[in-house]
């Protein structure tokens, strides 16, 4: 059944799509998601485009999705593709769907001259960790991931 996917850009008007995507991963990932569809728009839309998204569709209907943006690596002087998002609705599993969005990731991350495709995933992510290292993907277990948001990026901002 793979051979029935196709993967696409999502459109202009598909970004309230893409929000229903994206609140589907961060239930799972037991998350709340708060953006909007406007946030959406103008973060992908905009005049400076902040993430790409495509959709994996099934017979032409949308059933999973990427989101993913350029990230730079001053060691090797060239850009990456890191991919915030990835998520196959549950009826679609199985199918070849995953690997098929991240192959496309991988040959967009060649095409466009980057050094590598990177993404985080929860350490609780069992099946998703185990599906990454059958496609080679290594842990980069000596990196500690840092985030300032909220009321810390205020402060920080203020100084």
């Amino acid at each position: 059944m793979a051979d029935a996917v196709t993967i696409r850009p999502a459109a202009a008007d598909e970004m309230p799509l893409v929000l229903e995507f994206i609140r589907e991963l961060a239930a799972y990932e037991r998350l709340e998601a708060v953006a909007t569809v406007d946030d959406l728009r103008a973060a992908l839309l905009g005049p400076r485009p902040f993430a790409e998204v495509v959709f994996a569709c099934l017979e032409g209907t949308p059933v999973g999705f990427a989101l993913f943006f350029h990230n730079f690596s001053t060691v090797l002087g060239k850009p990456g593709i890191y991919l915030e998002d990835l998520y196959v609705r549950p009826a679609a599993r199985g199918r070849g769907i995953g690997w098929r969005l991240l192959a496309h990731l991988a040959r967009t991350a060649l095409e466009r001259g980057c050094a590598r495709l990177e993404w985080s995933v929860l350490d609780w992510n069992a099946p998703a960790i185990g599906f990454y290292r059958g496609l080679g993907a290594l842990p980069q277990d000596e990196w500690t991931t840092m985030r300032v948001s909220g009321a810390a990026l205020e402060r920080l901002a203020h100084r």
